[in-house]
């Protein structure tokens, strides 16, 4: 994997921009279009597709929760108490 510094700064390797580098803004779509995509690939994609996906998907909530560790969570979709 080769990894090349963009003229913004971002830090972009074959797997995608860093998503510590991405704006709030870029995140949220970035992970919107993983799960737009989320059922398609993991039905249809041949095995890298889907491989790239699930890591893609992870970085990107992951960098999500670092930035976000209290997220809303909205009570009414509580089903039980964990």
């Amino acid at each position: 994997m080769t990894e090349d510094q963009h003229d913004e700064g971002f830090v972009i390797s074959e797997m995608g921009i860093d998503p510590v580098g991405l704006a709030d803004a870029d995140l949220f779509r970035e992970l919107s279009s993983l799960h737009r995509t989320r059922l398609e690939t993991l039905r249809h994609g041949p095995d890298a597709a889907l491989e790239n996906h699930l890591r893609r998907t992870a970085e990107l909530e992951t960098e999500y929760l670092a930035r976000h560790p209290g997220r809303e969570v909205d009570p009414a979709r509580l089903t039980q108490d964990f």
